[in-house]
């Protein structure tokens, strides 16, 4: 599988960036930065800014926007910008997808529209006047888990007619369905479940985005490069490698709470600070994250000490 003479819009490797906080809840716009430089020279030729890692449910319009344009000014032309800019109103999507294009973003993903659990055909109208709104390119989200409904393989197939619906994040682990996907579209399809990178890539995907791959970005690298190349030998043991870190970060609370614990510990970001709904983990869930972190090889005993 070689992706070198392909046009990939929104990259390989795309981190779901988190979005750093201040203590008082505020934006953290040089975290911001400072992460979103680290993660490109790390390795990720893309990054999801103001997904549902990024806690974009409890952000402003306005802070959206403003992390859009920061995060394009800073790793614009090393990387695409791919902004999260989904919702389940679709008027107020297609306002969102506005000012990602104005702030510079490279392409939106858009999640199927959540709690409304819309028709098949309420969903298809719902990007079509998403992508109407812009020149900016699309990657469908399709994760039922969040969303309440699934899009189907032929919603998929209508959806792929669209000429800037150019690639689909799959997070409902239907290795059948995602199978008819890459047969019988020209999508770019990219794992959205972190510990499916490999068999989806095995199967034709390009990439993945990862909550993950904060953390282990160059292993995340290394694993999809192989995979792209055919060297199924060397992505299968960085494969197995990784399972400690994305059961870490994805498993026991939310991804967006795990990957800030370990950015802090780290010191990649100056704090751990997420906003409401989301809190801190208690000791007992921070003592099952360390522990498969610790597994990996990434032991912060000391630094709890």
């Amino acid at each position: 599988m070689d992706f070198q003479n392909r046009t990939l819009p929104f990259g390989t490797l795309v981190t779901a960036m988190v979005t750093p906080f201040r203590e008082d809840g505020a934006v953290d716009f040089d975290a911001t930065a400072y992460l979103a430089n680290k993660l490109v020279e790390d390795g990720c030729d893309g990054l999801v800014v103001s997904g549902t890692t990024g806690e974009t449910s409890t952000l402003e319009d306005s802070e959206k926007e403003d992390l859009f344009r920061v995060v394009a000014e800073t790793v614009g032309g090393r990387a695409k910008v791919i902004a999260g800019t989904g919702t389940n109103h679709t008027s107020h999507s297609v306002e969102m997808a506005r000012r990602a294009e104005r702030a510079g973003a490279d392409g939106q993903l858009v999640v199927t529209p959540y709690y409304n659990k819309p028709t098949q055909a309420g969903v298809v109208a719902h990007f079509d006047a998403v992508t109407a709104a812009t020149e900016l390119p699309v990657m469908v989200y399709d994760i039922p888990g969040r969303a309440g409904i699934a899009l189907s393989t032929s919603t998929i197939f209508k959806l792929a007619e669209n000429p800037r619906i150019l690639a689909l994040k799959d997070a409902k682990a239907d290795f059948a369905g995602i199978t008819r996907v890459l047969a019988n579209t020209t999508l770019d399809v990219y794992a959205g479940d972190d510990g499916l990178t490999l068999p989806w890539m095995a199967a034709g995907a390009v990439g993945v985005v990862s909550v993950t791959a904060h953390i282990a970005t160059e292993q995340f690298r290394a694993m999809v490069d192989a995979a792209a190349a055919g060297d199924f030998e060397t992505a299968r043991r960085i494969h197995f490698e990784l399972d400690p870190l994305i059961r870490a970060v994805m498993t026991h609370i939310p991804g967006a709470v795990a990957a800030k614990q370990v950015l802090a510990m780290q010191k990649v970001i100056p704090t751990a600070a997420v906003r409401l709904p989301l809190v801190a983990p208690d000791a007992v869930e921070m003592e099952t994250v360390l522990a498969d972190l610790a597994e990996a090889g990434m032991d912060f005993s000391r630094n709890e000490a």
